[in-house]
Formats: structure tokens, C-alpha cells, sequence
């Protein structure tokens, strides 16, 4: 549909998460849709508030408050920028959900407000991360930062499988959009079997594997090199967990990509631990590339 989807809450997380998704939409053309979910029903059956009709208009005038504001960062960006707005009665999750049956990506912050207390603050991006139909960014950043990283490579990481050659192609196409140099990371000792057995008992001579793994990472970057010229490509292989060694490089990074599942995933799992990791813990943006789906 030509649009980026940002969900807003008024916290920081959602502030930043709004002039990410305003520049990215601004120098690709795209608009810029801009939704609250009210929540209402949350405070009408759990808290004990059903028919208390100010309380409600509290809601929708805090609601219309920060759309407004939103409205006003995004335009910060581009007085050009194309801004559309939402504000259903509807759970922020569900609501973000439906719409990336037709937007190009979703956008969240890192963290946000959670409603209800004990929650692990940025649920609400995992649980898009998990369920969404299109490619989902966490607006993350390190925690002395001031801003969202702005420089650095496009990171992303390869494993092989269906999931992560999704991922290589949205990676290469940002790194282009971004005129960002992309780092090609494969790390190579997670194994389903260090899950079962305990690495101290699977006995591997790793270094047999290395060629055979760098012959991997050239094979799935061929044909993207080919299609996106302008790209700087580096190729880093790492005897390293993918999780370990993603995180460390996301620490000098813009975005970085990655699958909702790789090779070592459990089935039934919304969300791989590499990318769960990230999610919650990566000092950058990470852009979760999810499975196709019928939209």
C-alpha cells in the first residue's frame, strides 16, 4: 500500500519510533500512517471502570493529544511528509497486527508504556515482532544515547535458512535506500544440539566446518551483489553465537536485519531467541523480517 505504519503511545520509545519511521518514509516517497490503539477495554473490565463515561473522554483526549503530537514530530521531518492518522478503541497489538496486512513496514519503539504493571516494558514490539505480516522495526538505541544511530552499516545476519533469505533481500534494499555499507555476518556454532546435549559433551573440530561455511555466506549473497552494484558488502564469519555476535555488532550499527526465525529455532516459536534477543536488548534499530502470509 505504499505506506509505513508507526504505532504511538506517548512515551519516548514511540517518540523516537515516530521520526525514524518520518525519515524512512520521507526519502523512500511513502506515507506515513500514525495509530493509537484506546485500550479501552482494558480499563472498563480490568479495572473495575465500565460505565464511567469521564473516565472514557480521559482516554480519547489523552488519545487525541498524542496523535497530535506525533503528527507534529513527523512533520518535523517533511513538511512534504504524507501523514495519515488512527485512533480505534482496539489493543495496540491487535490493531498493528491487521494493518501490516497492507503496510511496507511496521514501526515501534524499543520500549513503551506498557499498561499494566510488571510488564516487561517493549511487550508490545515483541508481540508484533511475532505475529505481523510485513517486516517490523524496533526503534531501539543505547541506553547514554541521546538519538537513534543515524550512521554505520546495515547489518544483517545469515544462517541458510528460508527465513534468512528473506532477510538478505530486505537488507540489501535498505542498505541501498540508506547508502549504507552492509555487513554479510554468519556466525556458525549454534547448534540445535547445544541445546540438547551440552556443548562441553558435542565434540566438533569447528575448523572442518569453516570453508564450507564461507562457501554459504558467498552462495546467498551472489545474486543480491549483482542486483544491488552500489552496496559495500563485507563478509564477517564468527565462531560466535549469532545472538553474541549481532548484538556486539549492533553496538556500532544503524539497523540491524534479521529473520523472525532461523535454522536453529524450536517449532511453534513466534519468535527465534537471536531475534528475541535483539529486540530486547540490540543498541539499535533491528528490522524483524517476518515469514510471508496471505494478506
Amino acid at each position: 500500500m505504499n505506506r509505513i505504519v508507526v504505532g504511538v503511545d506517548g512515551s519516548d520509545g514511540a517518540r523516537e519510533a515516530v521520526l525514524w519511521a518520518a525519515r524512512t518514509a520521507a526519502d523512500r516517497g511513502l506515507e506515513l500512517h500514525i495509530v493509537h490503539g484506546q485500550r479501552v477495554v482494558e480499563f472498563a473490565y480490568g479495572g473495575g471502570l465500565a460505565g464511567a463515561a469521564g473516565v472514557f473522554e480521559a482516554i480519547r483526549a489523552e488519545a487525541v493529544q498524542i496523535i497530535a503530537d506525533a503528527v507534529e514530530q513527523a512533520k518535523s521531518v517533511s513538511d512534504a511528509l504524507v501523514v495519515t492518522t488512527e485512533m480505534p478503541v482496539d489493543h495496540p497489538v491487535v490493531l498493528l497486527n491487521e494493518l501490516s496486512r497492507t503496510a511496507d513496514m511496521v514501526v515501534v519503539g524499543g520500549t513503551g508504556h506498557s499498561g499494566f504493571a510488571g510488564v516487561l516494558a517493549g511487550s508490545t514490539a515483541v508481540r508484533v515482532a511475532s505475529h505481523a505480516h510485513c517486516p517490523v522495526a524496533v526503534i531501539r538505541k543505547a541506553p547514554d544515547a541521546d538519538t537513534v544511530p543515524v550512521s554505520g552499516p546495515v547489518v544483517v545476519g545469515v544462517d541458510g535458512s528460508p527465513n534468512s533469505e528473506k532477510a538478505i533481500a530486505v537488507a540489501f534494499a535498505e542498505a541501498s535506500a540508506r547508502g549504507a555499507a552492509l555487513v554479510a555476518m554468519h556466525a556458525w556454532t549454534d547448534t540445535t544440539y547445544d541445546y540438547y546435549y551440552g556443548s562441553a559433551r558435542l565434540m566438533v573440530a569447528w575448523e572442518s566446518f569453516a570453508e564450507e561455511e564461507e562457501r554459504l555466506l558467498a552462495q546467498r549473497l551472489a545474486g543480491w551483489r549483482e542486483k544491488y552494484p552500489d552496496v559495500e558488502v563485507r563478509k564477517e564469519l564468527l565462531k560466535d553465537r549469532p545472538r553474541h555476535a549481532l548484538l556486539a555488532a549492533a553496538e556500532d550499527a544503524r539497523l540491524v536485519v534479521v529473520g523472525s526465525h532461523g535454522r536453529g529455532g524450536f517449532r511453534g516459536m513466534l519468535l527465534g531467541s537471536t531475534s528475541l534477543a535483539l529486540v530486547q536488548h540490540a543498541n539499535c534499530p533491528v528490522l524483524v523480517v517476518r515469514p510471508e502470509k496471505n494478506r
